[in-house]
């Protein structure tokens, strides 16, 4: 019941609207206490994260999963104010970004989102991912595999992202924890207490797999503007689908 009651307090904020920015007399968004710190954009886990950008001035974060294959999360690809699909052609991948430079360059030419997302409410939050099939192959050394963690409140996590008010480099709170997870409009999500403001969207929601390596558990969809918590869809809910279209 307290996982329902904190899905719901962090949503309205965010789903069935354009991401809002977040004032800078507010910023960074996280309270007192703010858990970020800058992480080597080119060190493992943080070497497969990039900038997602749209030509619409759209930015989010991503995670190389394949030579060709982005996750993100499904509401970056929304064109602003005509609450419609971008054209996959405007989608570009900036693998390893930091002030202005990155280690390579991917055109998106095509992408599937989760089942059931509408580009108009943005919602459900639950299916609010998506993949970016690349136009040509990145780097498959910095790539990472997926992980289901289920929903053992503890498990310890990391996120990282392009955040508003740090977006030339790469933040990630590296010391932070799944709270559950809550079903929300028939959807699971994981809710987590790890940092993160505008622009962590459709970044990696990171967790150790059985070999100690990072993998991603889930991809963050939205958090709290009052204290770091925030809401990702687990990999659970998407799979099937990345197997289907994964290489």
């Amino acid at each position: 019941m307290i996982l329902c009651l904190l899905v719901a307090l962090i949503l309205p904020s965010t789903a069935g609207a354009r991401e809002p920015l977040i004032p800078r007399s507010e910023l960074p968004g996280l309270g007192v206490a703010d858990p970020r710190q800058p992480v080597e954009a080119s060190a493992a886990p943080w070497a497969a994260l990039g900038r997602v950008q749209t030509e619409l001035g759209g930015r989010c974060t991503g995670t190389l999963i394949s030579p060709r294959k982005v996750l993100t999360a499904a509401h970056c690809l929304v064109a602003p104010g005509a609450k419609r699909w971008v054209r996959p052609s405007s989608v570009h991948f900036l693998l390893g970004y930091r002030r202005g430079a990155w280690r390579g360059e991917g055109r998106a030419s095509s992408f599937v989102t989760g089942p059931g997302f509408d580009p108009v409410s943005r919602a459900p939050a639950g299916a609010d991912w998506a993949i970016l099939t690349l136009a040509a192959p990145l780097s498959n050394d910095a790539a990472l595999t997926l992980i289901d963690i289920g929903s053992l409140p503890g498990t310890p996590l990391m996120l990282g992202g392009y955040q508003q008010d740090r977006p030339e480099i790469l933040l990630a709170d590296i010391s932070c924890h799944l709270l559950g997870g809550a079903v929300h409009e028939g959807r699971t999500l994981l809710v987590h207490d790890c940092g993160g403001t505008r622009g962590t969207s459709g970044g990696p929601v990171l967790a150790r797999g059985s070999n100690g390596a990072w993998a991603v558990a889930g991809v963050a969809v939205a958090a709290s503007r009052a204290r770091a918590l925030g809401l990702a869809v687990p990999i659970a809910a998407l799979r099937q689908a990345s197997e289907r279209v994964g290489e």
